[in-house]
């Protein structure tokens, strides 16, 4: 036989019913709670509370809260008037057995309802997925067939320019053969005109003088060839030239890069590759690509943007197990465990990408203001509203000018105080 919990003590205003339960050592959860527009029951075996509520109530945004030994149940009227009592008072067997039932039957047409919502909008985001990825995937089939084009016109272009060489360089052969033909056929003519001249009756003096020219000439002309090769220079020994150059893992020369920024990136890839090693039989199927902390955090941020995001979540944990360093990657991870509903997780991330966004400088500003704003949700959405508006205080002052966390803000103060003010 069940025990039933007649203890209890509850409080109204015009818009809302306040009830105070004790539960006698027993510990209660979510699953033991039921609740409907006119019937709430906690059952915790042995022990069982039922309520007929005197007027209907909005079930979906009343609440519960179980701590300190108690449940505390606010529940909003749907029509803002004063009660006479919790529970409908006069009521015979058979209509409390009517609600009862009806309120059953209500909240499994409502889970069926919110169990077929749930199936259509994973095959929503499925399909939205799958037609993104195809239009990455054809993005970049496009790509390639552009770099291929590029590079076929590239390679034309040096082909034609090869072949133009070739033709000027078979033309200048072609010259100089005609000039070789017409300095051997210059000799020639200088000896038939020598022998005409010999076939004359000249004077003695002139003779001798036109045949010591015609000497020389002919010894010019013959021997012009000899002399060129002789007057030339040896060529010279044969030899091999070492060039060493600076060791650099840039790419960029070292007066163009700038060192601090370079060695603190060496560093941590020294860090990444460290943990990797100390890890390497878990971590040895993954790509080269993979092991890279900043690849898998645009990884992480792609899979975000498509809704996927259990997988970002996969994508940042492994960034993180190669660097726990980043404060971006905790970030980026606190708004994946914010849409999974991982309150916890997402505070303790934030909280995590504010110890490393230290020390607080302006290029850091906007990743400050989202790890407050984000760990402020996550209060809020907890009920811890007092926290939630610390950490949107604080992202306020960072950025005086931003109206949505300023708005943010005012609505979560007039939350606390109207329930300081039922309270």
């Amino acid at each position: 036989m069940p025990v039933w919990l007649r203890e209890h003590s509850w409080r109204q205003t015009l818009t809302a019913v306040y009830l105070s339960l004790p539960l006698r050592g027993a510990r209660a959860t979510p699953a033991n709670i039921f609740c409907s527009e006119r019937y709430l029951k906690v059952s915790i075996p042995p022990f069982l509370f039922e309520a007929v509520l005197y007027a209907p109530i909005d079930d979906t945004s009343s609440t519960a809260k179980i701590g300190n030994g108690n449940i505390f149940f606010t529940l909003y009227k749907k029509e803002p008037a004063m009660w006479d009592s919790l529970t409908l008072a006069n009521a015979g067997k058979e209509k409390l057995q009517y609600l009862r039932e009806n309120a059953v039957l209500k909240a499994q047409e409502k889970a069926k309802e919110e169990t077929e919502a749930k199936k259509i909008s994973k095959q929503e985001h499925k399909k939205y997925a799958l037609e993104a990825t195809m239009k990455v995937e054809e993005a970049e089939r496009k790509r390639i067939e552009e770099l291929k084009e590029k590079e076929r016109q590239k390679v034309t272009k040096e082909l034609e320019f090869w072949k133009n060489q070739q033709k000027d360089a078979d033309k200048y052969e072609s010259i100089q053969k005609k000039g070789e033909l017409h300095q051997e056929i210059e000799p020639l003519k200088e000896r038939q005109n020598e022998k005409m001249n010999k076939t004359r009756i000249p004077d003695e003096g002139t003779s001798k003088i036109r045949l010591k020219s015609t000497k020389g000439r002919g010894s010019c002309s013959i021997f012009s060839q000899n002399l060129k090769e002789e007057q030339l220079p040896a060529p010279r020994a044969a030899a091999t030239i070492k060039v060493n150059f600076t060791p650099r893992v840039f790419p960029t020369a070292l007066r163009e890069s700038r060192v601090a920024e370079e060695e603190e990136w060496l560093h941590k890839q020294a860090e990444a590759r460290r943990r990797i090693n100390s890890d390497l039989t878990e971590l040895e199927d993954l790509k080269e690509e993979e092991k890279n902390p900043d690849w898998l955090k645009d990884k992480g941020n792609k899979m975000f943007a498509m809704g996927n995001y259990l997988g970002a979540v996969n994508a940042y944990n492994l960034a993180v197990r190669l660097n726990d360093k980043l404060p971006l990657l905790y970030l980026n991870r606190a708004a994946c465990h914010l849409k999974l509903r991982n309150l916890h997780k997402a505070i303790e991330d934030s909280s995590k990408a504010l110890e490393l966004l230290t020390p607080p400088v302006p290029d850091n500003e906007n990743a400050r203001v989202k790890a407050h704003v984000r760990r402020g949700t996550a209060f809020c959405q907890l009920e811890l509203y007092t926290e939630g508006l610390q950490d949107y205080e604080a992202a306020l002052k960072i950025d005086p000018k931003n109206k949505n966390i300023e708005k943010d803000a005012e609505k979560i103060q007039h939350l606390i105080q109207e329930i300081m003010q039922s309270s």
